[in-house]
């Protein structure tokens, strides 16, 4: 799944809001409450690296991406795994840009 976001703030400020709120993004997604376990990431200059199990009662879903932050937008390249099937691309492809603009106003 790509979601690519425009912004208007610096790059900065972009980057320590993804930082801060990363783990928002990826919890609660949809109606269903996830738990993040196994969490990995690494900023390689202005592009964020990311791993981590999804446990969704007694399923689990590794996830994996990157999150890219430019001048004008940021690009959300992530494989959701057994969540995305769960959920449809549309309904978690829609909570997850809806929790990233929210971060980024």
């Amino acid at each position: 799944m790509r979601i690519t976001i425009a912004h208007s703030k610096t790059k900065a400020e972009v980057i320590q809001a993804v930082e801060r709120s990363f783990d928002d993004v990826f919890k609660n997604v949809g109606v269903l409450h996830i738990q993040l376990v196994n969490e990995q990431r690494k900023w390689d200059g202005s592009t964020l690296v990311f791993s981590f199990t999804a446990k969704i009662g007694l399923l689990s879903s590794f996830i994996k991406g990157t999150v890219d932050v430019t001048e004008k937008d940021v690009t959300i390249d992530a494989d959701l795994g057994l969540l995305e099937r769960l959920l449809g691309s549309r309904v978690s492809r829609g909570a997850i840009e809806n929790k990233v603009r929210g971060f980024l106003t």
